[in-house]
């Protein structure tokens, strides 16, 4: 990708999120996707590859920082129990049943494998909702919702890449894990990433006292984002729950210490500009990457596939949350739906997606990366539009 690319497509982003201020009806998500779709038919755009490593590494800590940093400490208080639980034991669940269900009515459209209905249930589970978390706010008012909604999908991005790399590996070799094994390297990975997280998160909040010009506090959480993501990576733990609790720890430091406001609105200064123009440049590419891969035949079943994922979405927080007498008044039914609805797919999909598209040459993963595109696809632009008159008309 060269710079002019770069250039023309954030400037496509900067139109597009100038003429669409309000962001209620139609998120802007939906147009670049869409924009990214036609200008994949433009040489000039059609040349452009997109990497996983590019998303994963470029993309990903900038957006996971920018979020938790942003996330209310209160929110967290008050709901974490529940935004845990979904990220963690509600994501597994979710792939169990998902694949199953997957597979079990793939036989009249496509040839599965098992294996490979596991993988795209994983693929499916991480959730991304990027403008929709504005949006609840507008249309219902609900600040707990919105939180929860969040909240998981901070979370559960690290989740999903753990399940994601062990069905990977099986698939690619064909060879068996035991269910001891995944526990163990789960809670190695996730909580070696958790406690490096909290562990630089604090340290940056102590040292930022020593830093009295504001642009360098801004370098500073720059090296944060990107070198606790890294550095997470490198030693084996997850890179995505470091940057996002060094991100949370910062939330929690900040949210009483009205002396370090100043800090907040540097913060906010620069990730402010930095969110929306990697939006701009992350779904215009999806939009390129994912065109030539929607053009293939077993679209019936991908609606299936996508109807599936919100059905079991839905089946798994209306059946945690009313499992505890706690949470049970805490989440209704009528929410419950707008959380399974609100947990659009994104760029942890699009990035598990191209991850397997480099790393494996099987026939069976070709349908797996159109299954997989066509499912986000249709989450980005559907549930986009029905969260705002689902919000007003569920949330009273």
């Amino acid at each position: 990708m060269t710079t002019s690319q770069i250039v023309l497509l954030l400037l496509i982003g900067y139109i597009i999120f100038t003429i669409d201020k309000k962001q209620e009806n139609f998120p802007v998500p939906i147009i670049l996707l869409m924009l990214g779709i036609s200008l994949y038919f433009i040489p000039y755009f059609s040349t452009i590859e997109v990497s996983g490593q590019m998303i994963y590494h470029v993309f990903l800590p900038a957006l996971l920082f920018t979020s938790a940093y942003q996330f209310p400490a209160d929110g967290l208080r008050k709901n974490g129990g529940i935004i845990v639980f979904l990220a963690t034991a509600g994501i597994m669940m979710t792939v169990a049943l998902l694949g199953a269900a997957i597979y079990a009515l793939s036989g009249p459209f496509v040839s599965i494998p098992f294996i490979g209905a596991m993988l795209l249930a994983a693929i499916l589970t991480p959730t991304d909702p990027v403008s929709v978390v504005s949006v609840i706010k507008k249309a219902s008012g609900d600040e707990k919702v919105a939180d929860v909604v969040e909240g998981e999908s901070m979370i559960n991005d690290g989740t999903s890449i753990v399940i994601f790399s062990v069905l990977a590996g099986m698939f690619a070799n064909s060879r068996s894990v035991s269910l001891f094994s995944f526990i163990v390297e789960f809670l190695l990975v996730s909580l070696g990433g958790v406690a490096l997280g909290v562990m630089f998160g604090w340290l940056m909040a102590k040292a930022v006292h020593f830093t009295h010009h504001r642009q360098y506090q801004v370098m500073l959480s720059i090296i944060l984002a990107y070198g606790i993501f890294n550095l997470a990576e490198a030693i084996g733990v997850s890179g995505v729950l470091a940057t996002v609790f060094a991100g949370i720890m910062l939330s929690f430091e900040y949210g009483t210490a009205s002396r370090e406001e100043h800090f907040r609105e540097s913060l906010d200064g620069f990730w402010g500009i930095i969110e929306p123009s990697i939006l701009s440049l992350l779904f215009l590419l999806i939009g390129i990457q994912a065109a030539d891969t929607l053009l293939f035949d077993s679209w019936g079943f991908a609606i299936i596939v996508f109807v599936l994922s919100l059905i079991v979405r839905f089946i798994v927080i209306m059946g945690t949350t009313q499992m505890f007498s706690k949470w049970r008044h805490k989440i209704n039914w009528r929410e419950s739906v707008l959380i399974s609805w609100s947990g659009l797919k994104g760029s942890m999909s699009v990035y598990l997606i191209l991850s397997l598209y480099s790393e494996t040459n099987s026939g069976d993963a070709d349908i797996i990366i159109s299954l997989g595109f066509a499912a986000v696809f249709l989450s980005l632009v559907i549930q986009s539009l029905g969260v705002s008159p689902l919000s007003k008309k569920l949330i009273k």
